[in-house]
């Protein structure tokens, strides 16, 4: 029974994974309660999963890695709701919610490796997972390109109307001179970074739902490529959380984005190191 409520646990998480985005970047009030109340509700129903696990083995303590992943998403959705409880700190659901979705997902699918219905079904699935991780990196690509043209472009404008500087002649050719607007390129930025992030997280959820399939296990996590993409996840979700909800804009923006060109490269980087990330079933 308490596999179903695991399970309960995790559909809830997910929603409040849902919620938090628009809670925490449009600082939506109503937004806000929703992902207070199906996180709280999903961390309710871990906690008699978790409870009824333990009696129903005689044990009180974990065994297996999947018991273990069950237990440390609970403590991280606990911690979460303390920090909440104690500072008002919602912001921190952006990282703390969908890392305990990911840790609840593989040990609600059951304590025996699932198996995929046909390779044709699998590989469905591994065509979404890499489509879902080229459109994150293809729409971080241009976010990060939005803001070095945002730079180029505020440092083109400033010279242009420094003092003692005799501006061009009307109609003579100016270099850089079809560069958007400052303001059409920090909204391109913030919009394709917003259209990236669900294709980021689907990706790893799918990739997570995938090595169910495979011999390796827990390792497959262990994986320089998996570890990077992860780190990459919150690259991406620290990004989004600096614009929207602690309102960073224009050229300090530009800034911080610099860090995620180098994490991407460091990303792409690492998939020469990989050794058990195979696109196909192990």
């Amino acid at each position: 029974m308490y596999l179903l409520w695991l399970r309960v646990a995790a559909i809830l998480y997910a929603a409040g994974c849902f919620a938090v985005f628009p809670a925490v970047l449009s600082k939506s009030q109503p937004w806000r309660s929703r992902c207070v109340h199906l996180a709280g509700m999903g961390f309710f129903f871990h906690f008699v999963s978790v409870i009824e696990m333990l009696v129903q083995a005689h044990r009180w303590m974990p065994v297996g890695v999947r018991e273990v992943e069950s237990l440390l998403g609970f403590a991280v959705a606990g911690l979460f709701f303390l920090v909440w409880w104690l500072y008002d700190a919602i912001s921190l659901g952006i990282f703390a919610l969908p890392a305990t979705f990911f840790l609840v997902f593989i040990p609600a699918l059951g304590p025996d490796r699932y198996r995929f219905p046909s390779q044709r079904v699998w590989m469905s699935w591994l065509v979404a997972h890499i489509v879902s991780l080229l459109l994150a990196y293809a729409a971080l690509g241009f976010s990060l390109l939005a803001s070095a043209m945002y730079l180029v472009q505020e440092r083109r404008i400033k010279s242009k109307f420094k003092p003692g500087l005799k501006p061009g002649k009307d109609g003579a050719w100016q270099p850089l001179e079809w560069l958007p607007p400052l303001d059409t390129l920090e909204r391109l930025a913030l919009a394709t970074l917003e259209f990236g992030f669900p294709f980021m997280t689907a990706g790893l959820l799918i990739g997570s739902f995938l090595v169910v399939e495979t011999s390796l296990g827990a390792s497959f996590f262990l994986d320089p490529n998996i570890l990077a993409s992860f780190v990459m996840w919150m690259v991406y979700a620290t990004l989004l959380l600096l614009r929207r909800g602690v309102g960073l804009r224009g050229r300090k923006f530009a800034y911080v984005s610099g860090v995620a060109l180098l994490a991407m490269m460091v990303v792409c980087a690492v998939n020469f190191f990989s050794q058990v990330h195979r696109f196909g079933p192990q």
